[in-house]
């Protein structure tokens, strides 16, 4: 735990019990006009943990953004202790116009941990990592489905580590995903750095879903009531359920290409041979059923209305960690 007394981040000095918001700038439109990120900093006058809330990290996932939106507007990102940083939008290009990737044409997600003299994206990964994540001890990142795939709310983290898995059950949201960090992301360098990450997905790229939001922000509360640092004017509210740790998923893939006709929803478990699909031409002559090949999860579901065969059209899990 970094327990500085007075916080130096980019450039400014946050003393404790107060709260800022410091606009950074990275780069300007082609038109000059500048665009800027607000970084937005809570204080406790008591020490303890600084936790970071960050989403749309890709610019079209924008459900992130609406989580961590209402965690300011709520207030909980006032801490009973310790520090609370929120961006709610990292990739301000990407969201301005309603894109995946920065200008330059990059996953910023796959870039990190960027360069000082690079691309676009990777001198805003560098920004990132050098200015944003050394002050940080824990952080959620909100991500959603891309390519009209929807994910059931979802905590991933990678396997092996007793802390992570801690602290998704903490979260609870229905799954669990442990998922090896990728290199280039968001998530590997900031572990390499000592960061303890969770990286949740929920819905779909370009669409706001009021369940999803309400998972991103009530597992938020449990995370931060966990950490001691949940302001006491807010309740966390517990659930029965645990979240199921997935130890392994695969996707199954269409058949055939057509119209899509999904029959089954989201966080449903479904056995073997179920029909999970119904692919159809346009003219009323064919129908192709779509089957489950394992029992499991259905933990994404692609919600196009036409697919090409081999397009990825539901993520189901065939191995859960209480399972031998």
């Amino acid at each position: 735990m970094k327990k500085n007394k007075i916080i130096e981040l980019l450039g400014e000095t946050i003393l404790p019990g107060e709260s800022k918001t410091i606009d950074v700038e990275i780069a300007k439109l082609h038109t000059m006009t500048k665009l800027k990120v607000p970084v937005i900093i809570e204080r406790s006058k008591i020490d303890g943990p600084t936790v970071l809330f960050s989403a749309c990290l890709h610019g079209d996932e924008i459900n992130g953004t609406e989580i961590v939106r209402q965690i300011i507007r709520k207030k909980i990102n006032k801490p009973k202790i310790g520090t609370i940083i929120c961006i709610p939008i990292i990739n301000i290009f990407g969201f301005i116009n309603q894109s995946r990737e920065f200008p330059d044409k990059r996953d910023l997600n796959r870039v990190f941990p960027g360069s000082k003299n690079g691309s676009l994206a990777s001198r805003f990964a560098h920004f990132l990592v050098s200015e944003i994540i050394p002050k940080v001890d824990y952080a959620v990142d909100f991500h959603a489905g891309g390519a009209s795939r929807f994910n059931a709310p979802q905590i991933r983290i990678a396997p092996n580590s007793p802390e992570l898995k801690e602290l998704a059950s903490v979260f609870n949201s229905p799954f669990t995903l442990y998922s090896k960090n990728i290199s280039g992301s968001f998530r590997n360098s900031s572990t390499k750095l000592g960061v303890k990450m969770l990286l949740f997905e929920g819905g779909k790229s370009l669409d706001l879903n009021d369940m999803i939001t309400e998972d991103g922000i009530q597992g938020s509360k449990r995370f931060l009531a966990h950490l001691d640092m949940l302001n006491p004017k807010l309740e966390a509210i517990l659930k029965n359920e645990e979240t199921l740790f997935i130890e392994k998923s695969n996707w199954v893939r269409a058949n055939f290409s057509g119209m899509f006709h999904g029959l089954i929803t989201v966080g449903s478990f479904v056995k073997k041979g179920d029909v999970l699909a119904m692919i159809s031409d346009p003219y009323g002559k064919v129908e192709h059923k779509l089957k489950a090949p394992n029992d499991g999860y259905i933990i994404n579901v692609n919600d196009a209305p036409i697919v090409y065969q081999g397009d990825a059209v539901f993520h189901i899990s065939t191995k859960l960690e209480s399972q031998s």
